[in-house]
């Protein structure tokens, strides 16, 4: 099932009043998609969530012919698409930074960062535009999942 809610502006809360833990407990959490209207969320069921992460799972381990990845190989993986330059060897600092660029892109998404530009080494800087709201473990997960499964939807990856 998917109900879509109006969302008055980037990381705000819905018009209905509705917050993630409470869209949890009533079994729906906020899915941000991109769509012809670019402030409408798509509300997933956990259930919905954990089906399409499996499946995304296990193709990516197909496709690079590995284990299945967690949430953190994903945010690599992310990492190294948007930094556009291709699979190389990285450092343990630039694997960290690779993660926090995943971050950014995905909570830019929601309008809680902002792409200021590329660094002369060709690395992109974000600027956070709105506090992101603290959220439970619970929470977390299941918003990055499903902002995970977004990306590469959107990406056709």
């Amino acid at each position: 099932m998917v109900d879509q809610v109006d969302h008055p502006g980037p990381g705000g809360p819905p018009r209905t009043g509705w917050t993630i833990l409470a869209l949890l407990q009533s079994q729906y959490i906020f899915n941000y998609k991109y769509t012809r209207h670019p402030r409408i969320f798509v509300a997933m069921t956990p259930a919905e969530i954990n089906k399409k992460w499996k499946a995304l799972q296990e193709r990516i381990a197909t496709d690079f012919d590995s284990e299945q990845p967690d949430v953190k190989v994903m945010l690599f993986l992310i990492g190294v698409q948007e930094l556009g330059q291709g699979p190389r060897k990285f450092s343990k600092r630039q694997k960290e930074e690779l993660m926090h660029i995943a971050n950014c892109k995905l909570f830019s998404m929601m309008g809680f960062y902002e792409l200021e530009g590329l660094d002369q080494d060709g690395w992109p800087h974000w600027k956070l535009v709105q506090v992101i709201p603290n959220y439970t473990v619970l929470e977390q997960e299941m918003l990055l999942k499903s902002l995970i499964i977004d990306y590469f939807e959107e990406a056709n990856i």
